[in-house]
């Protein structure tokens, strides 16, 4: 059975395309993709080509995001085949602790980002409809916090990039085959010989 749901960050594939909804991540100065403009069409305009349907959408509106998902979804589920959703989505921070985004983006650029942050918009307009207050948005911003400094806090335990606990390197060849491949012995048996 397919899933309802596939996300892929990268190509759009003969491979990639289910029978279910589809759903493509995309930023504006995403790595796998390239930057805004750099495309001769949208990635939703490729989904004709391989007759699924295909939509565009701020990927930064959590409400878009969801009504879209669901169309798309509800969609595949009564025989109306896949979608290819193009989320345009925005990353104000740097892609990875060796990124720079500078080199490609001014570096004042998130703050001119139409429609800002998209938690912010969110909450905003919770509150405008009295759904959330600025209450509940910090009570909930310490609860999620502090679950995220407790879920460090055991990862830690179990070893870190610069300090132990560490694990047996010969574990990450065990629990995947029933007999190892003889490539795998042979790595296997030269990773023990590098370590002595």
């Amino acid at each position: 059975m397919q899933p309802d749901i596939v996300t892929t960050a990268k190509g759009l594939t003969s491979a990639t395309v289910p029978m279910g909804a589809v759903m493509v991540r995309k930023g504006i100065h995403d790595t796998f993709m390239g930057t805004a403009g750099g495309e001769k069409s949208t990635f939703a305009a490729r989904g004709p080509g391989y007759g699924v349907a295909g939509i565009r959408v701020d990927g930064n509106d959590f409400l878009a995001v969801h009504a879209v998902t669901q169309w798309a979804a509800e969609r595949a589920r009564k025989g109306g085949g896949p979608t290819l959703i193009e989320h345009v989505t925005y990353r104000a921070s740097a892609h990875s602790t060796s990124d720079d985004p500078s080199r490609y983006r001014p570096k004042d650029e998130y703050e001119r980002w139409p429609l800002g942050d998209p938690v912010q918009r969110l909450k905003m307009h919770l509150i405008a409809l009295g759904k959330w207050s600025e209450d509940r948005h910090a009570a909930l911003a310490r609860e999620l916090e502090e679950e995220v400094a407790a879920a460090w806090r055991e990862a830690t335990q179990h070893g870190t990039l610069t300090e132990g606990p560490r694990l047996d390197p010969d574990l990450m060849f065990e629990d995947v085959f029933k007999e190892m491949p003889q490539h795998l012995l042979r790595q296997r048996e030269q990773l023990r010989a590098e370590r002595g």
